[in-house]
């Protein structure tokens, strides 16, 4: 019987390729993904291993780790550029967005739970690592076999001497870009976005030196003092819950609802699209941005923004008199940013009282939320006789969307422990997200269920308050779909129509439900319009 030797060379030849191969040709977007993606030569490929073969041993020694360090760094760029894109729809830019990956495992773990994310995370390191290791191994066997195989080397440039026919050939029968070099444009398209980034914080210097001049204003915020002023953050409230058609039947007839509810109980509404600076996540980028009236779309910038004086939004309504306060119940650590915000009171999800079980990731539902800024912040300010301005995240509506509260009697919230049997209802994120239509369902649902409770306050308990309800940003690209707006709804709900007048004069909508053709104002705009819309008496 004839034997087979074992050929190691061979065996490191087919690997070197085949990891080369899928590492080059790997999409680095989830939507890029099919066989046509694969269906090309990637020339560095032959070339690499070429050059391991044919070169001198020294010069070999030096290429490789190169080799290798390339491989390994470009399927790390492109494993985190499929999760970013999925997130933010956009490339990971290792400049900006290191924190990211701490931000990423904090919303893993409370999505499909801990032992779930270990899983997941130990499974990718480990496949990431075996794909180095065994690339390395290819490379290093290709390189340092002591007789430099002819039959590999040949086959190399074989694999060359093809691609350098199909290119040629392949253009007569419709086809392009098969045979194509990308490695290096990929490389030089990330040191650039690292270069870009660079500039980006010079320019943003810039606009931080630029005083606003609101601070000076003898009238400022005039038309609205000696009324409460709650800007209020909806979770991933965007456009596309409004004008998707998916969504829309469900968000268009709240909206109706609450309009009729506002408008029974003597309210006004207008309502805008507004621009976010993110998208799927990040929302403190859409809370600074407004607040600040500067575009901070990015982690370095919010955090230079922290350290600068520039006066917030809240600061210039403590000046004209009002008590700033934050309501955040996704705040469960330290919060050294609050200081530049210039709040006179902060309360985080401990101080706010909750006593009922959180819903996953969820720490309190918005209507305990909302129930506890009556009676831990305006109440107290109306026995001051002093207005707030309080800045309030509602998170009902953040991921993993389950389980989905529902709304009950406000006299019966007490410590919120009431809501225990709601935050063990429904089923595991794990479950949820199994299923794509059903991770919308729910997603939509929550929406609606913030709406609702939003708009019960207000009618309730609102009183002469002005309100400016808005989304921090749209959700991630597995609910809208791809290239979707990034626009969010705004919208003013006041008593004074007159206030109101004004926002529609700048081509808001009335009502609670924007114009499809309304103008979409960048998010850093709406700080400046509200502040000169409620400085004009």
């Amino acid at each position: 019987m004839r034997r087979y030797r074992f050929d190691k060379n061979i065996v490191a030849a087919f690997v070197f390729f085949l990891i080369a191969f899928v590492v080059l040709t790997l999409p680095d977007h989830p939507d890029a993904f099919s066989a046509r993606a694969f269906l090309r030569l990637p020339v560095e490929v032959p070339l690499l291993g070429l050059a391991l073969l044919v070169l001198p041993k020294r010069l070999t020694a030096l290429l490789k780790p190169m080799f290798v360090c390339a491989i390994g760094i470009m399927l790390f760029l492109k494993m985190v550029d499929i999760g970013v894109q999925s997130a933010f729809q956009r490339p990971f830019n290792p400049y900006l967005d290191a924190k990211m990956l701490v931000d990423g495992w904090r919303l893993m773990r409370s999505t499909i739970g801990t032992p779930a994310a270990v899983l997941t995370i130990a499974a990718l390191t480990s496949a990431f690592s075996g794909v180095v290791y065994l690339f390395h191994w290819s490379a290093t066997q290709l390189a340092s076999s002591e007789r430099r195989s002819l039959k590999i080397g040949g086959a190399y440039a074989g694999v060359l001497l093809l691609g350098a026919i199909i290119s040629a050939m392949a253009p007569l029968v419709g086809l392009k870009n098969v045979v194509d070099g990308r490695a290096l444009r990929y490389f030089s398209a990330r040191l650039a976005l690292v270069v870009d980034s660079v500039a980006d914080m010079r320019r943003f210097e810039q606009a931080l030196a630029a005083s606003p001049s609101e601070a000076s204003q003898p009238d400022l915020l005039r038309a609205v003092r000696g009324r409460d002023v709650l800007l209020i953050f909806i979770e991933s409230y965007g456009r596309s819950a409004v004008d998707d058609p998916r969504y829309r039947a469900l968000i268009r007839a709240r909206q109706a609802s609450m309009e009729g509810a506002l408008k029974a109980a003597g309210y006004g509404s207008a309502s805008g699209w507004s621009v976010s600076p993110t998208v799927g996540g990040l929302s403190w980028l859409a809370h600074g941005t407004v607040l600040s009236g500067l575009w901070i779309d990015s982690q370095a910038r919010y955090d230079r923004l922290m350290r600068s004086d520039r006066p917030s939004l809240n600061r210039l309504f403590r000046q004209a008199g009002w008590r700033t306060v934050a309501v955040m119940p996704a705040i469960t650590m330290d919060w050294p940013e609050a200081a530049y915000f210039g709040y006179d009171q902060v309360f985080a999800s401990k101080e706010l009282g909750y006593r009922g079980k959180s819903f996953n990731w969820v720490t309190m539902p918005d209507q305990y939320t909302l129930h506890a800024l009556d009676r831990l912040v305006r109440q107290p300010s109306r026995r001051a006789a002093k207005p707030v301005m309080a800045e309030i995240a509602l998170i009902s509506s953040h991921a993993p969307w389950t389980p989905i509260p529902r709304l009950i009697g406000w006299d019966g919230i007490g410590d919120g422990s009431v809501f225990n049997a709601q935050a063990e209802e429904g089923d595991s994120p794990a479950m949820v997200w199994a299923d794509p239509d059903r991770v919308r369902r729910h997603y939509i649902q929550t929406i609606d269920y913030s709406l609702h409770t939003v708009g019960d306050y207000i009618a309730r308990f609102g009183d002469d308050a002005v309100f400016i309800l808005l989304g921090d940003h749209q959700p991630a690209s597995l609910i809208t779909g791809s290239n979707a707006s990034r626009s969010v709804p705004v919208h003013i709900i006041s008593r004074d129509q007159k206030l109101i007048e004004r926002f529609l004069a700048e081509g808001f909508s009335m009502g609670m439900t924007p114009h499809a053709d309304a103008r979409e104002e960048p998010m850093d705009k709406l700080r400046g319009l509200l502040v000169r819309l409620f400085s004009t008496q």
